[in-house]
């Protein structure tokens, strides 16, 4: 097998440097484990943080890929342990007169914080806080949590990619699973309002950053949004429907199928559904306009030449023989396709967290009005 041949991530193309930090509160499943991307001073020299943080989740990769561990871990680890991510570690928070909007992201199936680094960064250097859980509802390829008293030693426990098990049906295993991961989305945001009003918050992965006293008063809570990929996306919407403060959703190539039907009629708020060309159905887009019915505002667009990894940072970083295997892109170039994946993005929530910033230069591609875009869903594939 020759060389595999790997790109690099894109910068942020926002006028803000972006900094990262890993935070982890709570020692038991029932904590909280994300991937802060923020503002940051900017700082020659800084550290940037490995793409894959631990080779777990190698191991994790392999289970979630049916494949053996004791090939394809290695595998994983030659090709990907080089990757850095282009942000700054544990920078101080940029200091500004006005408060950040907050995003809170979730993550798809066997993916973890840091797949997704690429939109995160993007959304930072725009001016955003961007909250990137790593979930612990067994659909992360693999995750931990620390337990052990504070003083004492602390001790690790991993959590492996579950699959269906055999003699349960699917959705009575994801549905569950979805509510899982929609409560720590809302967990995540008491946590924000939690340093917001003075509570102090031990992160037991013991940073240089200090979210306390960087996050206190800068937040802004009026502001809120959530946002993920696939099953992220399904995520979201059902986040945006059990809290209020949530003032809209993204939802990227949404997985629509862990959503129980009762839920439609709930979906008040705008949701932004962006879709890739090949990963969508009939049913899954029919579930799409079902929401839109409730909300003139919410919006359905297609990006042509996309896969369903073409918002995963896979689709950089994965070379040719990698790509042929997995599909971890389409005919668009990725870098464009994330550009519009972003542009998108950031003009709907300018929209519906009424941001004073540019981004309503992109409003077009709400409407799929743009090179490589269409409104509505993807129109060549049929359900099974």
């Amino acid at each position: 097998m020759g060389v595999i041949q790997s790109s690099s991530l894109p910068h942020g193309k926002g006028p803000h440097a972006v900094g990262c930090t890993d935070v982890m509160v709570g020692q038991n499943q029932k904590g909280l484990f994300f991937r802060l991307f923020y503002p940051c001073v900017s700082q020659e020299g800084a550290e940037q943080p490995s793409w894959i943080p631990r080779y777990e989740y190698y191991c994790g990769l392999a289970d979630y890929m049916n494949l053996n561990r004791k090939w394809c871990a290695p595998l994983l680890s030659v090709t990907f342990g080089s990757c850095r991510i282009p942000v700054s570690w544990d920078s101080p928070l940029k200091p500004s007169n006005s408060k950040y909007p907050l995003i809170i992201f979730s993550h798809g199936l066997g993916a973890f914080r840091t797949v997704y680094s690429s939109i995160c960064a993007e959304m930072a250097s725009r001016g955003f806080l961007v909250m990137a859980l790593e979930h612990r509802d067994r659909s992360a390829s693999a995750t931990y949590f620390c337990k052990g008293e504070p003083e004492a030693s602390v001790q690790e426990e991993w959590l492996s990619y579950q699959g269906v098990p055999k003699d349960q049906k699917e959705f009575r295993f994801r549905n569950p699973q979805l509510h899982q991961r929609a409560n720590e989305c809302i967990r995540g945001l008491k946590l924000i309002r939690n340093i917001d009003s003075g509570k102090a918050v031990i992160n037991l992965l013991h940073t240089d950053f200090d979210l306390s006293s960087s996050l206190k008063d800068n937040v802004d809570l009026s502001r809120v949004s959530v946002m993920g990929h696939s099953f992220g996306g399904a995520t979201a919407i059902l986040a945006l429907v059990k809290e209020a403060q949530f003032k809209c959703a993204v939802a990227l190539d949404a997985w629509m199928f862990p959503l129980e039907n009762s839920l439609y009629p709930k979906v008040t708020k705008p949701v932004l559904f962006v879709n890739t060309e090949t990963f969508q159905t009939v049913d899954s887009v029919a579930k799409m306009k079902r929401i839109c019915s409730t909300n003139d505002e919410t919006k359905i667009i297609t990006i042509l030449g996309t896969v369903h990894q073409s918002q995963t940072d896979f689709t950089f970083l994965a070379g040719n023989l990698l790509n042929r295997v997995f599909q971890t892109r389409g005919t668009l170039n990725p870098y464009e396709g994330l550009d519009i994946t972003n542009q998108a993005a950031l003009a709907f929530l300018q929209k519906h967290l009424q941001l004073k910033e540019d981004f309503d230069q992109w409003d077009g591609l709400l409407e799929g009005v743009g090179d490589a875009v269409i409104p509505d869903g993807p129109l060549q594939k049929s359900s099974l």
